[in-house]
């Protein structure tokens, strides 16, 4: 007589259903079996009781084995055995579009196994959907929440702004599986810059300050009074001057004329319109950084500052007293070509990268796609955005 263990039988009739469904027919099997035995009694009871345990042992490891390929199955059936993925964006930020021809994360960007599309008919068949926040908050754009959602489908909320300006996020509430931000504790994270290693190092100038010209610069096109950033320009400009560029003076400058400019000041004024957690901008990286001025910057933490820039790079102004403080060091700093050049030590090792194009930074969901948790639903959007 053969026990059979039925694997889907356990499943749709349950575990217990399915222990006792095999004891009863061990039992009828041995109550068969047994008077053709020889011996003791004490032998029958022993071998009774043997054979139950083992058909036990057996069908609780087939049936677990059985479940848990089951779920595995239903949890990352949807990402693809050769660890390609497909990523398509909904609509683009800004309404700033690419071209989206050929394999264009491996093309431009050297990140394989990434499919990145625009072609909404591959909505059934992507892993990875992505929706900018912008265009959501501003009714320009709507969740396809009428279409039928595959199984395993991962759902991304990108947003590189401050909360300040990320609008109402409550009715989004247990709708994405993903975040994509400027954040370090973002799911993916896509900051403004980053410096990486140089291949080799590179000597810096015998004389740093050569054709710099004016002490502080900053660029700023809208200037609001009550921000933090106006009312401490304002106070450092009562103590050392500060050549001020942009649309707000009268004085725009233009994207081949900004770091040319930039290169003759000493400082740069890298001040944020929000001072939220981990929220630095092209600032810091591009007009400072690449420009080649030392940034003073306002923002986020001087902790956050340190976790992405190298040490002694940059100068944050809560490391003053006051602002006063703060300009007098500056104008001391300046003096002391020394001193100075020791903000620039790092370029001898580092090299600026800047992420502009919206292509690199979805193709790198791919690249850090490893490190994410699958089962995932943000309950609550708008605290997560709002938090640090």
């Amino acid at each position: 007589m053969m026990i059979v263990l039925g694997k889907s039988k356990c499943f749709r009739a349950g575990i217990n259903s399915c222990f006792l469904n095999e004891v009863n027919q061990l039992e009828h099997f041995i109550n068969i079996f047994l008077p053709l035995l020889q011996g003791s009694d004490n032998i029958k009871i022993f071998l009774k009781k043997f054979f139950i345990i083992c058909t036990l042992l057996t069908t609780l490891l087939y049936v677990y084995h059985g479940w848990w390929r089951s779920y595995s199955n239903t949890t990352f059936g949807h990402v693809k055995n050769n660890g390609s993925l497909t990523i398509l964006l909904w609509h683009w930020p800004f309404a700033q579009s690419y071209v989206l021809e050929g394999d264009v994360c491996w093309d431009l960007f050297h990140i394989p196994h990434c499919k990145l599309v625009d072609d909404r008919s591959y909505f059934s068949s992507a892993d990875i959907v992505v929706f900018h926040n912008r265009e959501l908050i501003q009714g320009r754009q709507r969740l396809p929440t009428d279409l039928l959602r595959p199984e395993g489908q991962r759902w991304a909320w990108m947003s590189l702004e401050s909360p300040a300006h990320n609008g109402n996020l409550r009715p989004f509430a247990n709708i994405f599986n993903m975040t994509i931000s400027y954040r370090r504790d973002a799911d993916v994270t896509i900051p403004y810059g980053e410096l990486l290693p140089k291949e080799e190092e590179t000597p810096l100038p015998e004389d740093i300050t050569v054709n710099k010209s004016s002490l502080v610069c900053w660029v700023v096109s809208n200037y609001i009074r009550h921000h933090k950033r106006s009312q401490v320009y304002k106070e450092l400009n009562a103590v050392v001057p500060v050549q001020v560029y942009g649309r707000w003076t009268g004085k725009p400058l233009s994207s081949s004329d900004l770091l040319p400019t930039i290169s003759r000041c000493y400082f740069y004024l890298a001040f944020e319109n929000s001072l939220a957690k981990d929220y630095i901008t092209e600032k810091l990286w591009k007009n400072s950084y690449e420009a080649g001025a030392v940034p003073v910057v306002l923002g986020p933490s001087i902790q956050d500052y340190k976790a992405v820039a190298p040490p002694h790079s940059f100068i944050h102004v809560n490391e003053f007293a006051s602002v006063r403080e703060l300009g007098e060091y500056l104008q001391e700093l300046a003096k002391d070509k020394k001193r100075y050049a020791e903000y620039f030590n790092w370029k001898q090792w580092w090299k600026v990268k800047l992420y502009v194009d919206w292509r690199e930074r979805l193709c790198n969901i791919c690249s850090q796609n490893s490190t994410l948790q699958y089962k995932k639903t943000y309950s609550d959007l708008e605290a997560w955005d709002k938090k640090g």
